[in-house]
């Protein structure tokens, strides 16, 4: 079984999208390690790190992931994590901004796939099982 830990980073409260994902990963046989809202960067890495997770699925609604997500890739590398697939998704800057210049920016800085805040749990859920060698009859 594959460990996910998820979370709302940063000063972000905006939770009921990540407790949907939450239970979308569960019933597809996922082991969740929900770490809720306002979570530090910090917690992240180190829940993983406690659980031997395979992926942190980070979200945000606020606008200022960038900023919450500045050395995110480096500081999993300093933890000896750099294996781990980083997703991030949502509302991920503030005000309208062109979602390709915005994922490049997450891309750029480590992540493994990048989200708009309208994706489609399906289109998640399938590369999440192909980013991880999940076939889909497990």
């Amino acid at each position: 079984m594959k460990t996910i830990v998820t979370g709302v980073i940063g000063m972000d409260a905006h939770i009921v999208g990540n407790r949907i994902l939450q239970r979308v990963l569960e019933r597809e046989g996922f082991k969740v390690v929900p770490l809720g809202a306002l979570t530090p960067p910090a917690e992240f890495i180190k829940a993983a790190v406690e659980t031997d997770a395979d992926a942190i699925v980070i979200s945000s609604l606020y606008g200022h992931a960038e900023i919450d997500c500045q050395g995110f890739r480096d500081k999993c590398i300093e933890a000896g994590l750099q294996d781990i697939l980083l997703y991030i998704g949502g509302n991920l800057s503030v005000g309208r901004s062109d979602f390709n210049k915005t994922k490049k920016i997450f891309s750029d800085m480590g992540f493994n796939r990048v989200y708009p805040p309208d994706v489609k749990l399906e289109s998640f859920i399938s590369d999440i099982k192909n980013d991880l060698e999940i076939s889909s009859e497990s």
